[in-house]
């Protein structure tokens, strides 16, 4: 990989983590007082699958940042686009397709794999 496609993956990760910092700083999960909001319990459900949506998207986006971060630490530590598993170089394409990658996709895939298996 050469420097310029480099800069371009930190610039584009960079760009990811701050609009996901912002967005997570600006969510609203608010504590609502059941008896004072809502007149049955159709409207106290309802809400609760909302605030239970909105925490697992808040959680996914947590992890996503945590990759980001990853991802711009290998950059630093000039291991970025090299599969953490077999040492070999992650193809361009599969980090445009998937910038936080720390695997080539033959690891991922024997990964997965293996995690089926395993139940894990």
């Amino acid at each position: 990989m050469n420097d310029k496609e480099l800069e371009s993956f930190k610039i584009l990760l960079n760009s990811q983590l701050k609009e996901l910092q912002e967005r997570i700083g600006y969510a609203d999960i608010r504590k609502m007082n059941e008896a004072d909001e809502f007149q049955d319990l159709l409207d106290v459900a309802s809400a609760d699958t909302d605030k239970n949506m909105l925490l697992r998207i808040r959680e996914r986006e947590s992890r996503l940042i945590s990759k980001i971060k990853k991802a711009l630490q290998r950059i630093s530590d000039g291991t970025y686009g090299i599969c953490e598993k077999c040492g070999e170089d992650i193809p361009v394409k599969r980090l445009k397709a998937r910038p936080v990658t720390s695997q080539c996709i033959d690891c991922k895939m024997k990964e997965e794999a293996f995690e089926r298996v395993s139940g894990e």
